[in-house]
């Protein structure tokens, strides 16, 4: 078996659906409040979204340009596709029956209801046609497709009335499509006073479909979804400007081609053959479900204000180490505070706002900081960290910004983002040309009279202040001066000429990660041959380097045992009798979305640690600027070992990976016990220690 390239490993699609069927699984937990049962349904839509507009349209775009090489599982794209789109019809079918006949009744037990238009009461229906003609109609814009107008555009992912009317003069039947309102509340109250009581707007819509076509018999009305490829193609070669480069195929992405088409089951055909001849989308595309369509619109619904159908409030602690410094200092109290010993940080449960965002801030604020160096690859609509850096360019202080552009589906803000920072003084860069720029980092430089110090952050998630409520991530704010000397000459690299130098305490993809992992991996095999202690402990987010999993593959022949954790893909075989006897996977998913990326190697008792920005994956290792930083202070070394041992203690319910490639969710120990929540664990400890 370990000689069949074909049973090496799982093919990357379909882990990545095994992926979303255990979010499916956390929808379907008792375990979990309603409300976020609710959410966790419109995750997996969402979820389905950008697999349709990134993964199956690369499948489709290799098949058509004639890219059918065999992947690493032996099978050829077409196959692939065939094989993926085949579940993802019996998955959706079971997602969008499953909050029909358990979530949506238990809501309705608790007072929420979504309602067709045929149970509405006479006051709500005179309240809603009233709605309709103030807020709704004047919106809308009916098109109505004939000779002299042409079948027009769809936009990807909105929701659509398909409608087939019949014209009086000449008798004709004639298509038309109706555009539901994407800023428009997806579920209407059907009272203003706050029944509890929803109607989908498309449901609104179609109700009044006579005010839309005044004069014309409604023949038939479905609703439909369109999505489309929404994979960037950039030439950077080609391009002096990668900005203007960019926003051009930005433009172009709009009118990519259709990949999926949702539809209500009971559709009309002559409305179906319509759709699917103009889309361009073949019958194993298209997908028959009942309505509602568009699931994702369950976060409206799980964002109600009703807290007993919620996880319970949590609030992340500021961190001890920086409780008693004031984040609206100008003197720069932080940096005492990081000088005097090493801050790792976990989010969210350390605060990211009272850490990094207050680092940031103090360093723009601060008139003793010359300069301050950042990475931005996803940030927030309103972030604190672009204003700082604009609040420090003003301030004279040198501030270079390297906004990574092409950070998929934040690429527009991103361009904004960019062209405001240049608007302000700040020196933005793009990085290095044909990588994107992935890694998270920030150096701050301050004078300190007889001495410049340096001071950085080096985490795994990104620059996010919203998200970092919703993400476990690390980071560490650190004085090094070994560190800090590395990310200087990082940031030389990627803004300059510089040449590319050996780093002490850092991996950098693409050119020494994947080797330093191996080598390190390799280490530990020939520590286990010397008859030394050895082991590998990895946590990320997805797992599909074939060099790493074959390096751990060896590992687990020689004997060592090899725990990972992974959230996402996996395409490692674990258990697997002559491959990887020696290797569990595990996976938590909670509230929280699992984002860090740790590695451990037990290096004949002297522990290595390393954090970082990277998965094991192709596009991380070979065609993204990465970094992995190892950990040294015994402090944040000593922690991270604690957080480790907690992950592979077995006390925490999770999913295993089993030989047979299915996903086990393991609830209970050996003796019928019931194991703890990860994140709920971890929630109690921080508000303990407050």
């Amino acid at each position: 078996m370990a000689d069949s390239t074909f049973m090496r490993y799982i093919e990357r699609e379909s882990s990545w659906l095994a992926f979303n069927e255990r979010v499916f699984e956390l929808a379907k937990s008792p375990d979990s409040p309603l409300l976020e049962r609710a959410k966790f349904l419109a995750i997996f839509a969402s979820n389905l979204d950008e697999f349709f507009m990134v993964r199956v349209a690369t499948l489709k775009r290799r098949i058509a340009t004639g890219l059918a090489l065999k992947g690493p599982t032996g099978e050829q794209p077409k196959e692939v596709l065939a094989s993926v789109l085949a579940q993802v019809k019996s998955m959706v079918t079971d997602h969008a029956e499953f909050f029909r006949d358990d979530v949506a009744p238990k809501l309705l037990d608790e007072g929420i209801e979504i309602v067709d238009w045929n149970m509405v009461t006479a006051e709500e229906r005179e309240y809603l046609d009233t709605l309709f003609t103030d807020r709704v109609f004047p919106v809308l814009t009916p098109l109505s497709v004939d000779p002299s107008h042409p079948f027009p555009y769809i936009s990807g992912l909105s929701l659509n009335l398909a409608i087939l009317v019949k014209n009086p003069e000449n008798g004709e039947d004639v298509f038309a499509r109706v555009k539901v309102p994407p800023l428009m509340p997806r579920f209407v109250e059907t009272l203003p006073r706050g029944t509890g009581r929803f109607l989908p707007l498309e449901a609104l819509i179609a109700e009044h479909l006579a005010d839309l076509f005044p004069g014309m018999e409604i023949i038939a009305h479905h609703s439909f979804r369109v999505t489309r490829n929404q994979d960037l193609e950039v030439e950077e070669d080609d391009s002096e400007n990668l900005l203007h480069s960019l926003e051009q195929e930005l433009l172009r992405r709009r009118f990519g081609p259709a990949v999926r088409l949702e539809v209500s089951r009971d559709i009309d055909k002559r409305i179906l053959d319509r759709l699917s001849e103009e889309l361009g989308v073949e019958a194993s595309e298209i997908f028959h479900l009942p309505e509602p369509l568009d699931l994702t619109g369950l976060f409206s619904i799980a964002g109600l204000d009703r807290p007993e159908l919620k996880f319970s409030p949590f609030s992340s602690r500021t961190h001890p180490s920086l409780v008693e410094v004031d984040t609206d200092s100008v003197t720069g109290e932080i940096f005492e505070a990081i000088k005097r010993k090493e801050i790792l940080l976990h989010h969210p449960f350390d605060s990211f706002t009272s850490s990094v965002v207050s680092f940031l801030e103090q360093a723009a604020a601060d008139p003793k900081v010359l300069a301050i160096k950042q990475t931005l690859y996803r940030t927030s609509g309103d972030s604190p960290i672009v204003d700082a850096l604009i609040d420090a360019a003003s301030a004279g202080k040198q501030v270079l910004a390297l906004v990574e552009l092409r950070a998929r589906f934040d690429e527009l803000a991103n361009v904004r983002w960019a062209r405001k920072l240049e608007e302000a003084g700040v020196h933005v860069v793009y990085g290095v040309l044909g990588l994107k720029t992935h890694a998270k980092l920030s150096l701050v430089v301050r004078d300190e009279g007889d001495q410049l110090m340096r001071y950085c952050h080096i985490g795994t998630g990104n620059y996010n202040p919203k998200t970092a409520r919703q993400y476990e991530d690390l980071g560490i704010l650190t004085a090094d001066p070994e560190l800090c000397d590395d990310l200087s000459r990082l940031f030389n690299q990627l803004s300059g000429m510089a040449p590319q130098t050996d780093f002490r305490r850092l991996l950098v993809a693409p050119r020494t990660l994947r080797p330093g992992l191996i080598e390190r991996i390799k280490r530990e095999i020939a520590h286990a041959e010397a008859g030394k202690p050895a082991g590998i402990r990895m946590k990320l987010n997805s797992l599909e380097d074939e060099n790493i999993i074959d390096a751990l593959y060896k590992a687990s022949e020689a004997g060592i045992k090899v725990e990972i954790i992974v959230r996402g893909i996996c395409a490692l075989r674990a258990g697997v009798p002559g491959l990887s006897e020696n290797i569990t996977v595990r996976s938590y998913l909670g509230r929280f979305l699992e984002h860090s990326r740790i590695f451990h190697f037990h290096n004949a008792g002297h522990d290595e640690l390393w954090i970082g920005s990277a998965d094991m994956m192709h596009r991380n290792l070979d065609r993204r600027v990465e970094t992995l930083v190892r950990i040294v202070a015994p402090n944040s070394h000593q922690k991270l070992m604690v957080l480790l041992d907690e992950l592979t203690s077995g006390k925490f319910a999770a999913w295993f990976l089993q030989e047979s490639n299915e996903w086990v969710r393991q609830t209970q120990n050996s003796i019928g016990e019931d194991l703890q929540d990860l994140q709920e664990f971890l929630i109690a400890r921080s508000k303990a220690s407050q």
